[in-house]
């Protein structure tokens, strides 16, 4: 935004600018206005192999994924059904589960950090802290004043989305919100960002109610690429309980992705391009 102090010359600088739609507009906007992007390239598209398909659990409403050490862990929401899990990756077998649902509770996305799972919960302001050592139970909580969607982490700071297009970096020991961007690509901002996993350097997000997976730079918050994923399950692997595409993991050991659904019959492994 223009300051008084600035001089005449720079002012002046600014008008032919905009005359000539050189640059951005400079002058002051209505906050409540939506934010919008320009000169931003459009997205890349991410081409991919699907190079494996393992067996999911249909009962889980997959919220949140995640491959730490070579084991799989999910969580799950609607409400009474939400879980904490350990799932075997190539069976889909449950091998632990710890229900934290209720009628009020209802469980989103997970990330691992330092051995410490961090959960969180949709409207609930909740965040579940568990050690990796034992989900059975909650070792503490944070409070989180936001609607909890997906939660990631760079190695040092978590990452969370809240269903708008807002990314928030949070210190995971008080659970302070330490910066916050707004994730655009060049159409604006891009909202509903919700299960979140940190690859190479990006956020990958899965945008909900779509076959769309964004990879987000995390220091301007700009769309760089995107995966498009339609038609991943057979019509006759879908019936009136499946529900939307949700669930990102990333497997190191073999640089691909893990990709499922809510209530979804499978788990793909995908081999970006």
């Amino acid at each position: 935004m223009m300051k008084a102090n600035f001089t005449k010359t720079f002012i002046l600088l600014l008008f032919v600018s905009a005359l000539f739609s050189c640059s951005n507009d400079s002058s002051d906007t209505d906050a409540s206005l939506p934010e919008v992007s320009v000169g931003i390239a459009p997205p890349a598209a991410i081409n991919y192999n699907i190079i494996n398909q393992f067996p999911h659990d249909t009962s889980a409403y997959t919220q949140g994924l995640i491959l730490y050490k070579g084991i799989l862990y999910e969580s799950t929401g609607d409400y009474e059904n939400s879980s904490l899990r350990i799932t075997d990756k190539t069976s889909g077998n449950v091998i632990k589960k710890h229900v934290m649902g209720s009628d009020k509770i209802f469980g989103e996305g997970i990330t691992i950090l330092n051995d410490t799972i961090y959960q969180l919960t949709w409207m609930n302001n909740i965040v579940y802290v568990y050690l990796l050592s034992d989900i059975s139970h909650p070792v503490k909580t944070f409070n989180w004043p936001y609607q909890g969607w997906g939660i990631t982490n760079n190695g040092k700071d978590l990452i969370i989305s809240d269903g708008s297009a807002n990314l928030y970096f949070v210190r995971p020991s008080d659970f302070k919100v330490l910066a916050s961007i707004q994730v655009v690509d060049n159409d604006g901002p891009v909202r509903f960002l919700n299960e979140l996993e940190f690859v190479n350097g990006s956020v990958y997000s899965n945008v909900y109610e779509t076959d769309r997976i964004v990879k987000i730079d995390p220091e301007s918050g700009h769309v760089t690429g995107e995966i498009r994923l339609p038609n991943l399950l057979s019509k006759n692997e879908i019936n009136d309980r499946t529900d939307v595409l949700n669930g990102i993991a990333y497997d190191s050991t073999t640089n691909s992705l893990l990709i499922t659904g809510k209530r979804w019959p499978k788990l793909f492994e995908l081999k970006l391009n």
